[in-house]
């Protein structure tokens, strides 16, 4: 007996009501207590609150302050930013001032082509 043809429209505007709702978990790695720490850190604060707001988690980790926590995501500059909720996994490395760069990392804005 064949089965009838699903709904895929119906499956993609379910997907597109949860795209708005996912929990994101984020990494920022900084080195010490500089001017470009304190920057990325203020930074990428403002941005999840402003397009995140009520469903992020931030850990910020000096990797001067806890060098244990370095080999988990194999970070080799700071500030790096990493995504790790929802996948895909992804990575910000350097300058957070630069907002669109962010966002784009973050998938909140779509990639330039």
């Amino acid at each position: 007996m064949r089965k009838p043809p699903r709904d895929v429209t119906e499956e993609f505007e379910a997907a597109l009501r949860e795209k708005g709702k996912e929990q994101y978990l984020l990494r920022l790695y900084i080195a010490g207590n500089n001017a470009r720490s304190q920057a990325a850190v203020e930074n990428v604060k403002k941005i999840c609150e402003e397009h995140l707001q009520g469903r992020y988690e931030l850990e910020i980790i000096d990797i001067y302050q806890d060098p244990a926590r370095n080999p988990d995501d194999l970070i080799l500059a700071a500030p790096t930013l990493i995504k790790k909720l929802p996948l895909p996994l992804r990575r910000i490395i350097g300058d957070m001032t630069m907002k669109e760069k962010v966002l784009v990392g973050l998938d909140l804005l779509p990639r330039k082509t």
